[in-house]
């Protein structure tokens, strides 16, 4: 049995540690920032945990995976250069793209606007995208005051529209109804 616990008691008083060591509040624009990633992150386990096809639930948990190095990269202290990260590269952005374009091949073309739902799965899909919208604006906010890696920012946005389609993709494949928006002018 470990002795390791998971509370530590240094975050009582309402600051928390970045990786190398500064403490902020726990509401600092950088807290904020991936702890909303981390919320992303668990709307995209919980379309994993559905029943869907392998092929997506293995394009998910590589998602989770980029997911946790954002996290890693948004909770460093910019002044810290000697922690060792993971990163990002292009090649993440563009299996999101290639998965977009798969998906897309199979979908009806999209001519107005979509209420989101019509399927449990697919509104799990567009919760995520709107918690994923929510991470890309912590992001782009934060990368006025800091020095963040536009490939963040990037992934998020692809990874939005990933979401977007997958919904769409889900509905498709499980029955469910896309309901078109039809503006009451």
């Amino acid at each position: 049995m470990s002795n390791w616990k998971i509370y530590t008691k240094t975050g009582d008083k309402g600051n928390t540690s970045l990786i190398g060591g500064t403490r902020v509040p726990k509401y600092d624009d950088r807290i904020e920032a991936y702890g909303t990633v981390d919320e992303l992150n668990a709307w995209i386990g919980l379309i994993r945990d559905q029943e869907i096809d392998n092929h997506s639930k293995t394009i998910l948990l590589e998602i989770q995976d980029r997911l946790f190095t954002i996290e890693s990269l948004l909770a460093t202290d910019t002044e810290s250069k000697t922690v060792k990260l993971p990163s990002l590269s292009k090649k993440d952005v563009l299996v999101l793209e290639n998965e977009i374009d798969k998906m897309n091949q199979q979908l009806p073309e999209l001519t107005s606007f979509i209420l989101p739902g019509g399927h449990p799965i697919v509104s799990y899909c567009h919760l995520g995208r709107t918690v994923c919208r929510r991470s890309e604006r912590l992001v782009i906010k934060l990368a006025e005051k800091y020095d963040i890696d536009p490939l963040i920012v990037t992934y998020l946005n692809r990874l939005s529209d990933y979401l977007f389609v997958l919904s769409r993709y889900f509905s498709k494949k499980f029955g469910g109804i896309e309901s078109v928006w039809n503006a009451r002018l």
